[in-house]
């Protein structure tokens, strides 16, 4: 990637456009702070994980540990330039700055792609979850209900948005310590009818690497794509009373919420449960757990969590598909008509990411077997060249800022170039064992052949802006 000379509609010292573009800061701390702790915490944990420990063992902790420092150092990054500027478009809006419009373009749209294909998979899993409950009520009716909800709410003013993220990402919160606090009791032998298990399903049953470096390799790639959705709390800091603070706090407590929430928990299954338990794939993780302990109602229980889990990442993605949608019309970058802000709220962006998100569940009725399937492996890796982006433009950046308004610096990235670089690295090797896998390999060329028609058709604006311009 190199630097272009096309004008950015944001300018150098950074002056982002976005909370000027009419967006009310109507979120306050206490949202910011529980959309950032909640964010962390999504359906992907509380059962994608199931495939990642039989793939990979115990070893899983590993993978997650070593995603999850990935993770910490995007964020990092990611905190360092939104705090500098705080703007709705993010990461867009950075990459934008670092490298011209056709970065900003790339990423944004290819990020309001994965979000609205998101928020039909999560309507879906939430419907499939009240069919059971409430059997021969139609999927779809609930799907409808699910997206009315979320776009009447994200339609109205952002305080109601934060209200909703503030108790999903409460309970979120509750269940996963509670969880927590329960399995770390069994582990020492302090939980009623619980027996310590000791090292017993970490060392036994093929032992800690059961399946070797290529087990590890495929918990590897499950665990990256589990940290999906910390972004939110970067674009909503822009709608938030004190930006740069809620950005610094969010971004300094990442690394404990990461460890605790993940790492923690795939600690305490592994040692609780045998990792080829056939119940932790078929039921997720957490009810093979509890049912383990024999928690009564466990997978009632766990069914209400993960509820919640698809509600809430729902009604976060048809805000953070939105507000991407309005800062690149903003800036110039798609149709003007989605641009429009009233109340405080861009809402035919809210609408427009609505109606994506519906047509996408549409789709898994009407082509399951090649339309929807080609969705979902187009956003197969999308957070991957997301976080490309952001390690790439805060390389660019950081110096920038040091030249022109170091002030800006409230949150540094450690050990800065080093530790990019390396993020960067990971990410390549990451891309690297994604090609390797027959798994992932259809995902990596699908997101790949989305980007590039993106970047060209932004190159292609950024040119003919250029030639208006001279």
């Amino acid at each position: 990637m190199t630097r272009t000379t096309a004008p950015a509609p944001v300018d150098r010292e950074g002056d982002a456009a976005p909370p000027a573009q009419g967006l009310s800061p109507g979120l306050k701390q206490r949202h910011l702070s529980m959309i950032a702790l909640g964010g962390v915490i999504g359906a992907g944990l509380f059962v994608g994980s199931g495939a990642g420990i039989a793939a990979a063992g115990p070893s899983i902790v590993i993978a997650y540990a070593l995603s999850g420092v990935l993770v910490m150092l995007v964020m990092r990054m990611l905190g360092e330039m939104s705090a500098a500027n705080p703007a709705s478009g993010s990461f867009s809006v950075h990459a934008e700055r670092a490298f011209g419009s056709w970065a900003g373009f790339t990423s944004g749209w290819a990020f309001w792609f994965l979000l609205c294909v998101a928020v039909g998979l999560e309507g879906i899993g939430a419907a499939q979850i009240m069919t059971g409950w409430f059997p021969g009520s139609p999927e779809w009716a609930w799907v409808a209900l699910f997206m009315a909800v979320f776009t009447v709410t994200n339609l109205a003013a952002v305080k109601n948005f934060g209200e909703f993220e503030f108790w999903f990402a409460a309970l979120k919160v509750g269940a996963i310590v509670l969880f927590l606090g329960v399995g770390v009791l069994a582990i020492t032998g302090l939980l009623p009818g619980a027996d310590a298990p000791g090292t017993a399903h970490l060392a036994g049953d093929g032992g800690f690497f059961p399946h070797g470096s290529e087990g590890l390799i495929v918990g590897l790639l499950a665990s990256v794509f589990a940290y999906g959705g910390l972004e939110t709390v970067t674009i909503a800091a822009a709608e938030s009373e004190h930006p740069v603070q809620g950005v610094a706090k969010a971004v300094r407590t990442a690394m404990w919420r990461i460890a605790l929430f993940y790492v923690g928990s795939m600690a305490v299954i592994v040692t609780l449960v045998p990792w080829d338990d056939p119940a932790v794939v078929e039921k997720g993780p957490y009810v093979a757990t509890l049912d383990h302990l024999g928690i009564p109602a466990a997978g009632q229980i766990m069914n209400v969590v993960v509820l919640v889990a698809l509600l809430s990442a729902m009604n976060a993605n048809i805000y953070g598909a939105s507000r991407m949608a309005g800062s690149l019309v903003a800036r110039g970058q798609g149709p003007k008509a989605l641009g429009r802000v009233s109340g405080g709220v861009p809402r035919p962006a809210v609408l427009a990411s609505s109606v994506f998100g519906f047509g996408c569940v549409l789709l898994s009725y009407w082509r399951p077997d090649d339309v929807f399937v080609w969705l979902l492996n187009t956003i197969g890796a999308v957070i991957l060249v997301v976080w490309f982006f952001i390690a790439a433009s805060q390389l660019v950046l950081r110096r920038r800022t040091e030249r022109e308004a170091p002030g800006k610096l409230v949150v540094r990235m450690w050990a800065f170039p080093y530790l990019t670089c390396a993020a960067l690295a990971g990410m390549a090797a990451v891309f690297f064992l994604m090609a390797r896998e027959e798994g992932t390999r259809v995902q990596l060329y699908s997101t790949g052949g989305l980007t590039v028609l993106l970047a060209v058709v932004g190159l292609v604006r950024q040119r003919a802006a250029e030639r208006r311009a001279s």
